[in-house]
């Protein structure tokens, strides 16, 4: 059962861990040998140039896609391999801000938040109402709760409230700072990285945002032409060779600058 208290609770162990993943679509293949490991209580980054297979990576790992062959280990527990009644279940320890999770437009901040847990939690009214307030305080939308969406700013933080009310162990966040402005998307990953590390949540966020990379990528995962290319984190980042990766990250005048600096001064 889910107690009104539980999003205090730590956890651990609850990582990621992807072997040897395929994707194809007919002749096409988007994902190739894939290996890599998503840790628990840290912000894990997949990074690379659009059209790369970030996408595809994150829908075979929350079960929207079905992956060509390979596995992925929640906690030892294999998700490709499980029939559709364990999926559902492992699905509630997922919490997902994808780009199309659109908030209900009639439904006012408080009702979105809670829709989850009226959902698929066995909590109280009152456990459920508690959780709500709790999360909506913590993305500092308080004040907010009786206003229709669109009434306020905050996009952003109302999905993170709705993600995070279920508890979950896994959080997956497709592109969260995409059309956002440079503050509020620093606002987001601040956000995104402080509730990682307070409930030990594994947190994987699909991102072009090198601000991000160089933020809160604490493990980066490197996906170029369907292969993972390159995996580290945000300081090696900095001292890293991989012509692909410094192409990308590197892409503006200032970043190349940044990191020019900083081998200097390395040296």
């Amino acid at each position: 059962s889910f107690s009104a208290n539980c999003i205090f609770r730590k956890r651990h162990n609850n990582m990621i861990e992807v072997k040897n993943l395929y994707k194809s679509f007919g002749d096409k293949e988007v994902l190739h040998d894939i290996s890599t490991v998503f840790e628990d209580g840290r912000t894990n980054l997949i990074i690379g140039q659009s059209g790369a297979g970030k996408t595809v990576l994150l829908q075979c790992l929350v079960g929207l896609l079905e992956p060509t062959r390979g596995e992925v280990l929640y906690d030892n527990r294999n998700f490709v391999a499980m029939d559709k009644k364990e999926k559902i279940r492992m699905r509630r320890e997922m919490g997902m801000i994808f780009q199309g999770s659109a908030l209900f437009d009639s439904l006012t901040v408080f009702e979105n938040v809670r829709f989850p847990l009226d959902m698929f939690s066995d909590m109280t009214q009152k456990e459920r109402d508690a959780q709500t307030q709790k999360c909506i305080d913590r993305v500092n939308l308080t004040g907010a709760e009786n206003k229709l969406p669109e009434e306020i700013s905050g996009g952003m933080q109302k999905r993170v409230a709705r993600a995070i009310v279920m508890n979950p162990k896994y959080l997956f966040c497709d592109e969260p700072n995409s059309g956002l402005d440079p503050k509020t998307s620093l606002i987001i990953d601040q956000l995104l990285s402080d509730i990682t590390k307070e409930f030990d949540i594994t947190t994987i966020i699909n991102t072009h945002d090198m601000n991000s990379v160089m933020g809160i990528g604490e493990h980066v995962v490197f996906i170029a032409d369907g292969k993972a290319e390159w995996q580290g984190n945000k300081d090696t980042v900095m001292s890293s060779n991989n012509k692909k990766l410094n192409d990308l990250v590197f892409a503006s005048d200032l970043f190349k600058k940044v990191k020019q600096v900083e081998t200097e001064r390395q040296k």
